[in-house]
């Protein structure tokens, strides 16, 4: 019995070390921040959006939820093109660890952005 216990304590042990330190997570590791700024667009107020990558690795393809998003700013669909199944921020190219990613749009109120998909590039 002794013997399996070290033995799961062993696999256990093992995955944590094979998941490293490099594995970001979209619901911990990136952080949304936004701020009204003090533009007026269309009689709606501009938000601005700070994505932070609080993760040391370089994450891309990031997807955030968006169902029901509006905007009367354009916002350039490659910084956050909208499709059906989220938005794809910065055209899927990468937001390289600890640094931020920003875009505006401009509505009534702010829009509950939340991360839902990212992948990690770490080397």
């Amino acid at each position: 019995m002794a013997g399996f216990l070290h033995f799961l304590c062993a696999v256990f042990y093992l995955s944590l070390i094979s998941q490293g330190h490099c594995q970001c997570h979209p619901a911990t590791d990136l952080k949304i921040f936004q701020s009204q700024t003090e533009v007026v667009v269309q009689n709606k107020p501009q938000w601005k959006v700070t994505i932070v990558n609080d993760c040391v690795c370089t994450q891309v393809s990031i997807k955030l939820a968006c169902d029901g998003f509006q905007t009367v700013e354009e916002v350039d669909s490659s910084i956050l093109a909208i499709g059906d199944d989220g938005c794809y921020v910065n055209h899927e190219q990468p937001v390289y660890g600890h640094q931020t990613f920003n875009f505006t749009y401009s509505w009534g109120t702010q829009y509950p952005f939340m991360p839902i998909y990212s992948e990690s590039a770490c080397s």
